[in-house]
């Protein structure tokens, strides 16, 4: 069973999103702000892909791909008309909603592979061999491993900017740890 994606990591995903897309329509940076200004609707967030499947699916996208600009399905009717949908998510705070957003590679992003899940509405018969998902997750950890150096790294620049020693020594014991921890052993 996976984890469940917590508010402050969709908000942050929302916000890393928002700060590098520009999305088709301009409602669906209102309907992301205004989701990621209420907590209680959060809860109710979940990011899959395919979600026309779901019983009610917002899918937006962003001018770097070539899906359709945006589009709300609720039961079994879909409209591409945003102010409908906004006022559908205000009104029913209780009910699960499910987003699916296009960007370019977002197959390669690890911030929305964090809070991606796993659309409950879809049957997905993959069968993958134990070498294939070996393979899938060695690469899922080496791309948070990468993330994790690269954050240290900026983080000490920093420290080496503002001449905090502590910090600094701090940042490269916490560096050398993940060189260690990153290596493959023999």
């Amino acid at each position: 069973m996976e984890t469940p994606v917590s508010v402050n990591e969709k908000k942050e995903f929302i916000r890393w999103f928002l700060n590098r897309y520009q999305l088709k329509r301009r409602e669906s940076v209102w309907i992301l702000n205004y989701l990621m200004s209420h907590e209680q609707l959060l809860q109710k967030v979940h990011f899959v892909e395919d979600a026309q499947f779901c019983p009610r699916g917002l899918v937006m996208s962003t001018h770097c791909s070539r899906e359709v600009p945006f589009r709300f399905y609720k039961e079994n009717i879909m409209t591409t008309d945003a102010e409908k949908s906004f006022h559908d998510i205000r009104l029913n705070r209780e009910e699960e909603i499910y987003i699916q957003i296009n960007f370019r590679a977002a197959h390669l992003s690890y911030q929305y592979a964090a809070v991606l899940e796993e659309n409950p509405y879809i049957q997905t018969k993959v069968l993958l061999s134990e070498k294939d998902r070996k393979y899938a997750e060695d690469f899922l950890n080496q791309s948070i491993l990468l993330h994790q150096k690269e954050k240290i790294q900026k983080e000490i620049d920093a420290a080496l900017d503002q001449r905090d020693k502590t910090k600094f020594a701090q940042l490269v014991q916490q560096l050398n740890y993940l060189q260690k921890a990153g290596t493959p052993s023999p």
